[in-house]
């Protein structure tokens, strides 16, 4: 505990109360500004001043919220922390009286040793509900309508630039690489439709071979076109 009961001032774990009054409460509350403002601050009248603040809070945050629809989420959730926490209550339970046997060697009634440690566990059980269920609510984020319309869209706007960038993105993978064609082959087609000039006079069939085997043309170098 950060202020055990009937201890002085300079025990009391300020930093430590006012972490787990954060974390466990979700409130931001300056309890040694308090102390130092008003130095005749005792541990109840402190306690007193951090559940108004609790009330405050929580009351503020179920305003933006349908009352009865507060109520009924409210129920469900010590409903859920009743169920975890009764199946180790059981649990516990069972252990106890299992062992129970053995407070007959320390001169004690096993029956009243057993009523009285499984109310003992009882009261835990309530205890551990009360704080889990403090917790819970008192941290949950809660929305107006207004603001859940806003978030949900943001959310679509969202969705949908993302579908459309992953749509440009996936045709762009499927155009081939080589949709375009290659400079290689531009300046083969272009060869190949270049006119072809004849470089000397035009030999006749029957003309002499240019080669000067005394063949004809046609019977030598002119077979070959």
């Amino acid at each position: 505990m950060h202020i055990p009961p009937g201890s002085l001032e300079e025990q009391w774990d300020i930093e430590g109360l006012e972490a787990a009054l954060r974390a466990d409460l979700a409130l931001e509350l300056p309890i040694r500004q308090w102390l130092q403002e008003n130095p005749q601050l005792e541990e109840e009248s402190l306690r007193q001043r951090v559940i108004e603040a609790a009330h405050a809070r929580y009351a503020e945050k179920t305003a933006v919220v349908d009352p009865a629809a507060m109520r009924q989420y409210e129920r469900a959730i010590m409903l859920q922390s009743l169920d975890s926490h009764w199946r180790e209550h059981l649990a516990s339970l069972d252990h106890l009286r299992q062992g129970i046997h053995l407070r007959g060697y320390a001169q004690k009634n096993p029956s009243q040793e057993y009523k009285r440690e499984a109310f003992e566990l009882f009261s835990s059980l309530l205890d551990m509900i009360k704080t889990d269920v403090t917790r819970i609510l008192m941290t949950v984020q809660i929305r107006s309508a207004d603001e859940l319309r806003a978030a949900e869209e943001h959310e679509a706007l969202s969705n949908v630039q993302y579908q459309h960038a992953a749509a440009d993105t996936n045709i762009a993978a499927e155009i081939p690489a080589d949709m375009g064609v290659p400079e290689t082959d531009l300046e083969a087609d272009a060869e190949k439709a270049r006119p072809f000039v004849r470089g000397g006079q035009k030999v006749g069939r029957n003309d002499p071979c240019p080669c000067g085997s005394g063949k004809k043309y046609k019977q030598c170098h002119g077979k070959l076109t």
